[in-house]
């Protein structure tokens, strides 16, 4: 790294989240830690404040066991409600639920998987347990000494804090928030120990502009998914547009997946894994993996489909076309080839034609569907394909 290419910034206020921001262009920031967009498990879609020791031991036996974690799915991710009180000394400890976080982690890599922790830069995460506010550097090495290898870091109680310190003032407040976010990434940095760094604020101040400040991995764009077709393709068909923020180590996060969690249709889980897919989105599941069905398994591994999201390209997808209802959205791939995904967002079924000239292709270009392994016939130079309601097609076009 050649320090003449660091440019610094330095936030001055009387407030103890001061920082100084130092930005390297984002082609020169290290893309070792999240190359492509993290996968894995997370248990708060399902489990929610149940989550216990032995339901992420038990997750990730199958993980293991059901080929999740040959097909890329490696982050096993505690998310709230792991947590006890602090002691005189501020050190935090875990509850009942958690008897032994070191164990935990030491059994979870014992399966060739990593495990993540949750926290807040306030002082009470969302579900009101002890947030990491005035306590980050001491929470990081202990994260790090536990053996933790990825921290969702939710905003939860600090909004109330920033407003009084900013005292109205929105630069200020904007400024402190950056700073929050930047102070717990010095400090994971500190530790020496990789740590995947998920900043979760729900997408306010544009943070996918000021994500790679501070350190971030992957950064939420938006609010809570939940397990609805309407919630689902809310989030994900509005994250056109974001792609020149999201490159190998920083990528936006348009949530969890909620595929398996049985309140979309079949059609509509395809259409929630090809969008997050093309979207070069982090890929999370957050289901009930000991109630797994087939299909369920089949949508989450299928290997031609899991490649598109990681490739190592690493570029996000975009909308090309919407008519009505009708949408045609593209991800350019490593090689030269490109995914493309047609999406019926209407109704009733409906035929979707692609011209592959609209997404940069000749006649004769191959067309092979990722979701049925079968090569498409292009005949002069385009193709229709029949989509069911709710539904998506997603191909992989190589010249």
């Amino acid at each position: 790294m050649h320090l003449s290419k660091l440019f610094c910034i330095v936030a001055v206020t009387a407030s103890t989240l001061s920082a100084t921001f130092c930005v390297l262009p984002l082609a020169a920031q290290s893309s070792e830690l999240a190359a492509t967009p993290p996968m894995g498990w997370n248990s708060w879609n399902h489990f929610a404040e149940r989550v216990t020791d032995a339901d992420v031991r038990a997750s990730a036996d199958i993980i293991v066991s059901s080929g999740m974690r040959d097909a890329g799915y490696i982050y096993v991710n505690i998310d709230d409600t792991w947590e006890a009180e602090r002691d005189a000394q501020g050190v935090l400890h875990t509850n009942s639920k958690f008897p032994d976080m070191k164990a935990l982690a030491d059994y979870v890599h014992s399966k060739g998987l990593k495990l993540g922790i949750y926290s807040s830069p306030g002082p009470k995460t969302c579900g009101g347990y002890a947030g990491s506010y005035q306590h980050e550097e001491q929470d990081a090495k202990m994260y790090a000494d536990w053996g933790i290898d990825y921290l969702k870091y939710d905003l939860c109680s600090l909004g109330p804090i920033l407003d009084k310190e900013s005292n109205g003032d929105r630069a200020k407040y904007f400024e402190l928030e950056k700073a929050a976010y930047d102070k717990m990434h010095k400090a994971l940095v500190a530790t020496g120990r990789p740590i995947v760094y998920s900043l979760c604020q729900y997408g306010f101040d544009n943070v996918w502009e000021w994500g790679t400040q501070v350190g971030g991995n992957l950064w939420r764009t938006t609010g809570d998914i939940n397990d609805t077709y309407d919630r689902m393709s809310v989030i994900g068909f509005q994250q056109s547009g974001l792609g020149k923020y999201a490159a190998p180590g920083h990528w936006n996060d348009p949530d969890m997946l909620e595929v398996g969690n049985g309140k979309m249709s079949f059609d509509e889980y395809r259409t929630h894994m090809t969008l997050w897919v093309i979207l070069a989105a982090p890929l999370l599941a957050g289901n009930d993996l000991s109630k797994m069905t087939p299909e369920t398994l089949a949508t989450l591994t299928n290997h031609d489909v899991v490649a598109v999201d990681q490739d190592k390209l690493g570029m996000q997808g975009y909308r090309v076309s919407s008519v009505g209802p009708l949408e045609i959205w593209e991800k350019p791939l490593s090689g030269g080839a490109k995914a493309v995904a047609l999406f019926n967002r209407g109704e009733s079924v409906s035929p979707i034609t692609l011209d592959l000239k609209a997404v940069g292709f000749k006649q004769g270009a191959k067309v092979h569907d990722l979701w049925s392994g079968k090569d498409v016939m292009a005949t002069g130079g385009s193709f229709t394909a029949t989509v069911p309601s709710h539904g998506a097609v997603l191909v992989k076009i190589t010249k």
